[in-house]
């Protein structure tokens, strides 16, 4: 039974044709994502944004403009009692030369081609952001 709702916040941070993407094992699985994270209570969508990326890779955004939200019914692919609500948005990385990873949890961090023929992306809501990338950039 669904009795929870969990909203992610997600950013596109695209340069030179590439999207930056965090690799992190969650759940004894290994994921390849957006960066970003849930949304806190008493927080805005874009002050999560701003949160995540100062807490998690040590640098500072400026949001351009939303970019998708998840539009059909979501069920959490780690927790059964989850619906899963997800907003995206493109970035830019403000000061990219103080790009540190700080969270333990991501392993490492690649900017991956939007030009690429495969979609490399398990989540299914990554995957749906990810084509419409190549919509928007191609």
């Amino acid at each position: 039974m669904i009795d929870k709702i969990n909203v992610r916040v997600y950013a596109c941070a695209v340069k030179n044709n590439k999207v930056l993407t965090l690799f992190e094992e969650y759940a004894g699985e290994p994921l390849m994502k957006f960066p970003g994270g849930g949304l806190e209570f008493g927080e805005g969508l874009i002050e999560c944004l701003h949160r995540e990326f100062d807490e998690e890779l040590n640098v500072k955004i400026e949001i351009l403009e939303h970019f998708y939200t998840q539009e059909n019914f979501m069920v959490s692919r780690f927790r059964e009692n989850e619906q899963l609500l997800t907003v995206y948005y493109l970035v830019n990385i403000i000061n990219e030369e103080d790009f540190l990873i700080l969270d333990p949890c991501i392993e490492k961090t690649e900017w991956i081609d939007i030009d690429r023929t495969d979609n490399p992306f398990v989540l299914p809501i990554d995957k749906v952001v990810f084509d419409k990338l190549k919509e928007k950039f191609l």
